[in-house]
């Protein structure tokens, strides 16, 4: 019989260390090997995180693929070899406008909505290495569990998510196909996974199953 397989059980960033982390990558200096590195980063790890796409995703997005009118990005061929939308949040959508401005004028014939050095594709060792060095200028110390990685801006985006339709009272059996198709998942199982292991998941959910279903079990009197 083959054993288990132990998931990964990824870090839900609070709201504290996700401050912390955006105004240090805000602090992102100009270098002139990579003129376009300062512009870069702040806003593909807000993207990784509001959009919750893949490293791959978010660096393989072409200028051609993002449309700064209406928000829609076009991710192409993703896991599985699919194409799917996403769209920018209103604050997102105008960080990208001004972001999109400035990076033009450095490399005005770009293909790369976000450029390297070079004005070609940063690879995704790009992304976790610069994640890492991020969070170690933070100087957050003490916390529970595995290292945070930035594929962990994905499974806090899902989270999030979740907690929200929780929140406004949705069947998330209704929503959660929804937010697979939206992950570019390839079935419900990989989205299922979000549902049972993030700590501020579970008052809420607590809390929406005694309002829903604590009729079923009636109140117990003192001579019980």
């Amino acid at each position: 019989m083959p054993g288990k397989i132990k998931r990964y059980v990824p870090h839900i960033f609070t709201k504290q260390e996700l401050q912390s982390f955006f105004t240090t990558a805000d602090q992102c200096r100009y270098n002139l090997v990579s003129p376009a590195r300062h512009l870069v980063v702040p806003v593909i790890f807000r993207m990784l995180y509001c959009c919750g796409l893949r490293s791959s995703e978010a660096t393989g997005i072409k200028v051609r693929d993002i449309d700064l009118e209406t928000g829609k990005i076009t991710i192409r061929k993703s896991k599985g070899n699919k194409d799917r939308t996403v769209m920018l949040s209103f604050d997102l959508l105008k960080l990208c406008r001004i972001y999109h401005e400035k990076v033009d004028f450095i490399f005005p014939e770009r293909i790369y909505f976000f450029p390297n050095h070079q004005g070609n594709q940063y690879s995704n060792g790009f992304l976790g290495f610069t994640f890492h060095e991020i969070w170690g200028k933070t100087g957050i110390i003490g916390i529970s569990g595995n290292t945070p990685r930035v594929h962990d801006f994905r499974h806090g985006f899902s989270v999030k998510r979740l907690n929200l339709w929780v929140e406004e009272g949705k069947d998330l059996h209704a929503y959660l196909p929804y937010l697979s198709m939206y992950l570019g998942h390839a079935g419900l199982a990989e989205t299922d996974y979000y549902l049972h292991l993030v700590p501020e998941f579970f008052p809420i959910m607590t809390s929406a199953a005694e309002d829903r279903f604590s009729y079923l079990i009636p109140e117990a009197n003192d001579e019980a």
